[in-house]
């Protein structure tokens, strides 16, 4: 061979290095990137899938918190990676809602990313606190009523937000929102009363409302939790139409290899029928789906249908 023709070969080998494949994959350390900060359903949900994967794999998979901006930073971070599976994205409600929030963003939500598989569905509780005059949902509304009220949320656009929104509308009550970076960071000003109600995660608020430190008012579900059955549903209490699920799911960058996606999806199927995996999202209230790419890419369009026109309409920005 010619050195000349060496030397072309040599560039574009250097220039496009081999594409990942399936059978090979994984052979190193796979990062799963959660939007939300430790101590929330969304991480607990991340940790009990990676430790389960890691164990199918032979292979170590991290939990990553990269928080703030309703999930953009984690979002921009996974979008702009290599698209050979090694890092992943715990994409959540408001990965459907940001591009009506955000007047620029540095990906776009669909575009840049390759839908793998839902992990599942979390139903959501609205909580006070054990400080709190209201011991039902009528009498929330009714001391709503008396003075301007806060409630905190895991940030802009997510399902929590909207569903405080949802509630204070058809309550005909006005509220301040108080923003946090998931909902851990969220309870330590709930739990003492400098925020006035939440609706969170069943999962994350449920134990709390068990040891005593808040106190349950309603779901916000269509009928009852067989783990909360002494709990309400909204229209029960009195405001229907305040129905809200939060959902999380596997996103990969854009051409993401269609072998690595169909490996992911099947492992983190097998993941979710093992006891231990069972076990950990039942205690976090959680309905679990694993369905195909092309049933979650079905939903987030769904949910971006559903929600987007709210968004708008209700005038939310960041600065909120």
């Amino acid at each position: 061979m010619r050195r000349r023709d060496f030397l072309a070969l040599l560039g574009a080998a250097t220039a496009c290095p081999p594409r990942a494949h399936a059978r090979d994959w994984p052979a190193r350390v796979v990062r799963i990137i959660c939007p939300l900060a430790a101590g929330g359903g969304i991480d607990a949900t991340s940790r009990i899938v990676g430790a389960r994967l890691a164990e199918i794999w032979s292979q170590q998979v991290v939990v990553e918190n990269k928080t703030g901006a309703s999930g953009n930073i984690a979002a921009e971070l996974v979008a702009h990676a290599e698209p050979d599976g090694y890092t992943i994205y715990m994409a959540t409600f408001p990965h459907a809602t940001n591009r009506f929030l955000y007047a620029s963003l540095s990906y776009d939500p669909v575009a840049d990313f390759t839908p793998i598989i839902l992990i599942g569905l979390y139903p959501l509780m609205m909580v006070v606190p054990n400080s709190s005059p209201a011991h039902s949902v009528a009498e929330f509304i009714a001391y709503a009523k008396t003075r301007k009220l806060s409630y905190a949320s895991s940030g802009h656009g997510t399902s929590l937000h909207l569903a405080a929104e949802l509630f204070k509308r058809a309550a005909g009550i006005d509220m301040t929102h108080i923003p946090y970076r998931g909902a851990g960071p969220a309870f330590t000003d709930l739990i003492p009363g400098r925020v006035d109600a939440m609706i969170n995660f069943v999962s994350s608020s449920l134990p709390l409302v068990q040891s005593g430190r808040l106190r349950g008012l309603a779901v916000a579900t269509a009928t009852r939790l067989e783990v909360a059955p002494d709990l309400p549903t909204m229209a029960e209490a009195g405001v229907p139409g305040v129905e809200v699920s939060s959902w999380a799911g596997l996103l990969g960058p854009a051409k993401t290899p269609a072998d690595i996606v169909a490996k992911l999806n099947g492992a983190v199927r097998e993941a979710l029928t093992t006891s231990e995996v069972k076990v950990g999202l039942a205690k976090l209230s959680f309905e679990v789906a694993g369905n195909t790419p092309e049933e979650f890419t079905r939903l987030i369009r769904t949910s971006t249908e559903r929600w987007g026109p709210i968004v708008q309409a209700s005038g939310f920005t960041p600065d909120d």
